[in-house]
């Protein structure tokens, strides 16, 4: 929940507090509602504002939309770019990255939210997806590229097309929290308690270890780095 910023003479005094308090305000109602669904009124009672304290930080609700997509891949690149350039083989630079990429997933929901609601719209209408698949997927893929090539060529793992291991790799984590609703219903469990997240987790390090590697060894899936 966003902490709440009193609007009045005093916000030029703190302008980046009322922006950010605004952006979270933002990033809660576009996570939960859409960009069709979402209301700047709400958003500004949320963060403590008025709407024309609002609208001087943001023109209008796609501009903040794109804030806050920008905000929420900002937050994920920025944190897989950092797992990317550690100094690691290349066996266990992608364990770490699987695993960190995992834990952010997990760790982020608000964020995980409105990520998966672009990607549905993202065939109409999206004013956003080209910006930020060039600015934070783009690069993030082409580092992994790197590394799939570098295991590749050192027989550490076998050779797969990084086309279709990274989008596959993706999936494995980011399907099993959107689809955390239907599962519950079939399995009876709550996929999103932390003994469960804990054991997709485990699940996806031995799936990606198994599809990659040359010989797999299932006892260091579950580290944590």
């Amino acid at each position: 929940m966003a902490t709440p910023v009193k609007s009045g003479l005093g916000f030029r005094r703190r302008p980046q507090q009322t922006r950010a308090a605004i952006l979270q305000a933002a990033i809660q109602e576009f996570a939960h509602h859409g960009i069709a669904g979402a209301r700047t009124d709400a958003i500004a009672r949320s963060a403590g504002v008025n709407k024309a304290l609002l609208y001087y930080y943001f023109k209008d609700k796609q501009t903040l939309y794109g804030a806050a997509m920008d905000h929420a891949f900002r937050q994920l690149s920025t944190h897989m770019t950092a797992v990317l350039d550690r100094d690691l083989p290349p066996g266990e630079k992608m364990r770490t990255y699987v695993g960190e990429y995992f834990d952010f997933i997990a760790g982020h929901p608000l964020n995980r939210d409105l990520v998966q609601r672009e990607m549905m719209r993202a065939g109409h209408t999206s004013a956003h997806l080209e910006r930020i698949a060039r600015r934070y997927f783009q690069p993030l893929f082409i580092k992994l590229g790197e590394v799939i090539r570098a295991g590749s060529a050192s027989g550490e793992f076998r050779p797969v097309d990084p086309v279709q291991f990274v989008p596959s790799m993706v999936a494995l984590v980011v399907f099993y929290f959107t689809s955390a609703p239907l599962m519950k219903t079939v399995t009876g469990l709550d996929p999103l308690s932390p003994e469960r997240i804990a054991a997709r987790r485990a699940a996806v390090l031995d799936f990606v270890s198994a599809a990659l590697f040359r010989n797999a060894s299932p006892s260091a899936e579950g580290e944590r780095k």
